[in-house]
């Protein structure tokens, strides 16, 4: 993502190179709604298509966009309960064609990264080569031995929280936000895991006591994520997320 990609009038409106008269001429500018990001409104780089509604967007904005939301930012379809970047794939044609239409774009974003990295002291990463295909014979193997998918979830983990902050008494003020709403846990799993997560991710004090509630119940420790979701039935889920709300107290006093 590049702000500077945004300013339209730094690049050539002519798409083509061809010295013919005769081939038709169309400015860059009618081709916005394909080759720009939606987030940055800048031209697509590492350009990267959400497989469940093919909207396509720059890499590092959808990446960071999916820390608060599970939604495409253009249609809000779900693109997954709790892990939205399982349903992202990058589009390499597409990037192609940006960088075609567009002109000293790949050049000039080659230029900044090597900048980013020399001003960090860090190795500028090389390109990959892409080796031609050899053929592997492959040997047949027992349906068992079959490797699983890296993105195969569990069966076990089969509770999927959407945790809503609602707010801090007044008197608790370091901690940090909870970036990371949307968990997909065990049903084994109890509310003091999910107050031990939200300690760790907000860097809470053993001062802070942390409330969590589900629909109108203030939950207990020792309950099951499993228990609450088959308790309080549909009325706590929303888009077949369990929904807990938590907010962070002093302790009360004896």
């Amino acid at each position: 993502m590049s702000p500077m990609y945004g300013r339209s009038h730094e690049w050539s409106t002519n798409i083509s190179d061809s010295d013919s008269e005769e081939e038709p001429k169309l400015p860059l500018n009618q081709f916005y709604p394909y080759i720009r990001c939606a987030l940055c409104c800048g031209f697509l780089i590492d350009a990267t298509t959400i497989t469940e509604c093919l909207h396509t967007f720059c890499k590092s904005c959808i990446v960071k966009y999916f820390f608060y939301s599970n939604r495409c930012p253009t249609c809000s379809i779900v693109v997954h309960q709790t892990q939205p970047l399982y349903n992202i794939r990058p589009d390499r044609q597409l990037q192609d064609i940006v960088y075609k239409m567009v002109p000293f774009l790949e050049e000039f974003e080659r230029e900044q990264m090597c900048k980013f990295y020399k001003e960090r002291g860090l190795e500028v990463p090389k390109p990959v080569v892409v080796s031609s295909p050899v053929p592997v014979v492959l040997k047949r193997q027992k349906k068992d031995n079959i490797p699983q998918s890296v993105f195969t979830i569990p069966p076990e983990l089969d509770v999927s929280l959407l945790l809503e902050f609602v707010g801090a008494e007044e008197g608790i003020n370091n901690y940090k936000p909870l970036e990371r709403r949307y968990v997909r846990v065990s049903g084994e799993a109890t509310v003091r895991h999910v107050e031990l997560f939200i300690r760790r991710k907000m860097e809470l004090s053993s001062t802070c006591q942390v409330d969590v509630v589900c629909g109108d119940h203030l939950l207990d420790h020792y309950q099951s994520l499993k228990d609450i979701q088959n308790s309080v039935g549909e009325e706590a889920l929303q888009d077949g997320l369990l929904v807990l709300h938590f907010g962070l107290v002093l302790p009360s006093q004896s």
